[in-house]
């Protein structure tokens, strides 16, 4: 299933900044904690707040770090006297997310950008826990993740569509995505660069199978909404020794309720029936199993 084919593929209708994408905010939200960091200096190491840390696992209550990583970036300093780890994710997502932005809408697209986040950060985090490493707890920082599924799920719909590589190049994007998996597969075997390189590949394996599958994450949003709607349906009720119970006891009446029910059915399913309303429905095939067994 493409892109085209998904039944979120509208203009979001959202009446809160219409014209303020969910790119522009990120971009703005990267590069405003980014300023932070650098105002906090050493001594408040906001940083280190944000980062996610190799040991969560031993210190669970850290975990916020799943999302907060990905809003922090290698400040100025002797080894980095330009920013070009934010400058590098933030370009990338601004050229690429646009256009899959444009496609899920503002709101699908955020809920991609996040759990991609997440994804990237749990597979780090497995790959520092798994493989022995020397030294104690490490660091991870920045948005490579998310920006590499975004990345990956442009390429998945516009393999065809030629990038510039430092702004001169030009190359398909399908080869563009193949010269970033070669780096980072190769990076990650070595296991001697301080880049995650895991959490990349992660991202970008997240991005291809969301587009390839074709997948909807307003379904998990929506998902308490629904299971409290069922437990709602099947609340426990007391069921009198004859069988009688609230709702319509004469034929007529009987016979309108499930007439009514049965239009709901064929409306929206069968998985839209409140309780009461199967109740009326097992009543009413008891009653005329009764009536065909007297004699």
């Amino acid at each position: 299933m493409g892109f085209q084919d998904r039944g979120y593929l509208r203009a979001d209708r959202s009446t809160f900044l219409p014209d303020w994408t969910g790119v522009a905010t990120l971009v703005v939200a990267n590069v405003a904690v980014f300023v932070a960091c650098m105002l906090a200096g050493d001594g408040v190491r906001l940083l280190d707040w944000l980062a996610l840390w190799s040991d969560v696992p031993r210190e669970p209550w850290r975990a916020y770090g799943l999302l907060t990583y990905g809003f922090g970036h290698q400040p100025l300093g002797p080894r980095e006297p330009f920013p070009w780890h934010l400058v590098g994710n933030m370009l990338t997502l601004w050229f690429f997310g646009r256009a899959v932005e444009d496609m899920l809408g503002r709101a699908e697209f955020l809920r991609f950008y996040f759990v991609a986040l997440v994804v990237a950060g749990l597979a780090w985090l497995a790959s520092v826990n798994l493989v022995p490493h020397g030294g104690g707890p490490v660091p991870l920082i920045g948005a490579s993740g998310a920006v590499t599924a975004v990345m990956a799920a442009f390429i998945w719909h516009h393999p065809h569509t030629t990038v510039l590589i430092w702004g001169v190049l030009p190359v398909p994007a399908w080869a563009l995505g193949l010269l970033y998996v070669f780096w980072d597969v190769q990076g990650a075997a070595a296991g001697t660069s301080p880049v995650a390189h895991v959490a990349h590949l992660a991202g970008a394996a997240f991005g291809l199978a969301y587009a390839w599958r074709g997948w909807d994450l307003g379904d998990l949003t929506a998902l308490p909404r629904r299971l409290s709607t069922a437990i709602r349906g099947r609340r426990m009720r007391v069921v009198r020794p004859d069988d009688a119970v609230a709702g319509p006891d004469d034929d007529a009446s009987l016979q309108q309720a499930v007439d009514r029910i049965l239009e709901k059915i064929s409306r929206s399913g069968a998985s839209s029936l409140s309780g009461a309303e199967q109740e009326t429905l097992a009543r009413a095939s008891r009653r005329l199993k009764d009536r065909q067994r007297a004699p």
